[in-house]
């Protein structure tokens, strides 16, 4: 079976990571570039270790590559700026993007909650590390009950946060934002990150608080089963994605201010805690806030080589 071609812009510790999960991992994706800006990067000398060609000159250098018509598929591991030039540059050219970035310029892609409906995009965005942890279980609870407001805590070990994620942090908010009510389904969303530096590091961990109006608690019992099968949806392509306790489905008290959060009417709030612990194939397993995104990335090429080769 042939193997679908893929570049990976960005020799950063995501960059290195996926191109070690799709050499590892992967029967349908062959890394066949890696490219960077830095030629003393530890990621561009790996990849060249694993016989993976490589390229410090940026796109322009991928582009020169003799063998880029050939790669079909290509991971953007830089940053939303770098991303939005990427882009630009690589248009002509056919390409299909995944963007780890907070860039958004295609559709959101949460694997395991919308993917099916973008399979074609030219350029799919992974929303952000908190986003690929959090918007499927706001879409769980989506699905049994609407959702005035949704609310998510992504909270990393400092150490997780590279330059690119520290470069990021207002589009983390503002993206993450978005997806949860493009794809989560929330009609109200925010997002807020925490860079934790206590050492020694903590594993990435989750909040979701979802305001509901179930006026008889009729919806508890479908909706914690709706998340644990979303959970376990997840936990398919994200091992070490879990749910930290039990969910907890609480009444609003009358008069509580919530009016400043949503002008809808609320009677419950569900909280759902969650950690997401690494497969530390590069990165430590406390970094489960990148390890999310690129195991969720690595899924999105693997359907969409599949896709192609059931059309060839």
């Amino acid at each position: 079976m042939s193997r679908t071609k893929v570049a990976v812009i960005g020799s950063g510790n995501i960059g290195t990571d996926l191109l070690i999960k799709v050499l590892r991992l992967s029967r349908h994706l062959e890394p066949a570039a890696m490219v960077g800006i830095d030629p003393d990067s530890d990621g561009l000398a790996r990849a060249a270790r694993l016989g993976v060609p490589v390229t410090s000159d940026g796109v322009r250098g991928l582009i020169a590559m003799p063998d880029f018509a050939d790669i079909e598929i290509i991971f953007d591991a830089t940053s939303a700026a770098a991303h939005r030039a990427n882009a630009a540059a690589l248009a002509p050219h056919g390409k299909r993007l995944i963007d780890l970035t907070p860039a958004a310029i295609g559709p959101f892609v949460v694997p395991a909650v919308d993917l099916e409906q973008h399979l074609n995009a030219s350029n799919l965005n992974m929303v952000t590390c908190g986003g690929q942890a959090t918007i499927p279980i706001v879409a769980a609870i989506s699905r049994v009950t609407e959702v005035p407001y949704a609310e998510i805590v992504a909270a990393i070990a400092s150490k997780s946060a590279g330059p690119g994620t520290r470069a990021n942090i207002d589009e983390f908010t503002e993206t993450t934002g978005a997806a949860l009510r493009v794809v989560g389904g929330a009609r109200r969303g925010r997002a807020i990150i925490v860079l934790n530096p206590a050492e020694p590091p903590l594993i990435m961990r989750d909040t979701v608080l979802a305001l509901i109006n179930d006026p008889e608690n009729t919806a508890a019992q479908s909706i914690r089963d709706s998340i644990a099968r979303m959970v376990d949806s997840v936990a398919a392509y994200v091992p070490g994605y879990r749910l930290k306790q039990d969910v907890q489905i609480t009444p609003v008290p009358p008069g509580t201010p919530v009016h400043t959060l949503t002008a809808e009417p609320v009677t419950h709030q569900v909280s759902v805690f969650l950690e997401v612990e690494g497969a530390a194939h590069y990165l430590p397993a406390y970094a489960g806030n990148l390890d999310i995104m690129t195991s969720a990335a690595v899924r999105v090429a693997e359907q969409i080589a599949t896709a192609r080769e059931l059309t060839r």
